[in-house]
């Protein structure tokens, strides 16, 4: 591992955030409706600018860029953390079924909220109630005598993913036709119907999630080592476990709240900068949050642009890269275990 040094960690850190700036302004910039630089800039700064320019500025392209990059920064960071738990490169925000409780609670709001005189807005606080939930039963399940090992973690996490799919199935059974377009666009992922009022809600959980896991670096280092080997150079493994799953469902409670089941970004953007940057989690976590933003910014922008008018959702760009991408990986990680 190389050593990490404060002037090289400014150094990724600032280069980062350039990328995802510049990004956020690329997608501000760009969007079907064809508006000149000029016109979004007159916009932004409240220069004089049609009724129409500043709805699709504001209204749309802000909001949905600013939710693009909190939902892909938390999306990164619960990949980068559910990686060392489970020490499997493999693993992403949707394999231990946290992302299932969340999508379970959502589409149970979409399809049983008008009976029950629930409001829209009861859908992402259900999708963010349902990965608290189901990080609470995964954690009591797999908890053994105190300790939680990363087999019985991943185990419960696919019996629980099961099961919310048969949820999520025999609800949409019960939906109607527009209630069902809404199920499949929150399956798929999607950004489309983005709120800036809910920005707030997912940079809030963001920051706490990074408060909490950014300091815990050199445990995860140690936890990416195995268990027994970190608890003998100190780390306390079963709180670490809990707090570091606690953070994870907030990452992916938020984030599921908001743009539905975008799949890979937890992924791919951990294993890239692994290439890049190194597998120091100090640097990694950080990391981690500039750099899912901005990729999922640019995949969102695609996604509103690819097809002119018509939209794609998010999820769709995101998988496109990401299936290909994880096939490659797992074939690597079988030439690696059955190496001579």
């Amino acid at each position: 591992m190389r050593v990490l040094s404060a002037g090289r960690v400014l150094g990724v850190l600032s280069a980062l955030l350039v990328l995802t700036l510049a990004a956020m302004v690329i997608g501000v910039l760009t969007g079907p409706a064809d508006l000149s630089p000029e016109q979004v800039v007159s916009s932004l700064l409240n220069a004089e600018a049609t009724p129409a320019v500043n709805d699709i500025v504001r209204k749309v392209r802000v909001p949905r860029v600013l939710l693009a990059a909190l939902v892909g920064a938390s999306l990164a960071v619960a990949g980068v953390l559910f990686q060392a738990l489970l020490r499997n490169p493999l693993a992403d925000p949707y394999v231990l079924g946290v992302s299932g409780g969340a999508a379970l609670g959502g589409i149970a709001a979409l399809t049983l909220g008008a009976s029950l005189g629930l409001a829209a807005g009861a859908v992402p606080l259900a999708a963010f109630a349902g990965a608290v939930l189901a990080t609470v039963l995964l954690y009591a399940i797999a908890n053994v005598r105190g300790f939680v090992s990363a087999t019985h973690l991943l185990l419960t996490g696919v019996v629980f993913n099961a099961f919310a799919s048969a949820g999520i199935v025999f609800l949409a059974s019960l939906a109607g036709f527009g209630e069902g377009n809404r199920i499949f666009l929150w399956l798929i992922g999607s950004l489309s119907a983005a709120r800036v009022d809910l920005a707030g809600w997912v940079a809030a959980f963001l920051v706490i999630a990074l408060a909490v896991a950014w300091p815990a670096g050199r445990a995860l280092n140690l936890l990416a080592l195995g268990e027994e080997a970190a608890r003998q150079l100190g780390v306390d493994v079963a709180r670490q476990q809990r707090v570091l799953l606690l953070a994870n469902s907030l990452l992916v409670g938020a984030a599921v709240s908001v743009a539905g089941l975008v799949g890979f970004v937890g992924l791919i953007v951990p294993h890239l900068l692994r290439l890049l940057v190194g597998p120091d989690h100090r640097l990694l976590v950080p990391a981690a949050a500039l750099a899912g933003a901005a990729f999922l910014v640019i995949c969102d922008t695609v996604a509103r642009t690819l097809l002119g008018a018509r939209e794609l959702p998010v999820g769709a760009i995101t998988a496109l890269l990401g299936g290909p991408l994880f096939l490659l990986l797992l074939r690597r990680h079988h030439a690696r275990a059955f190496a001579p």
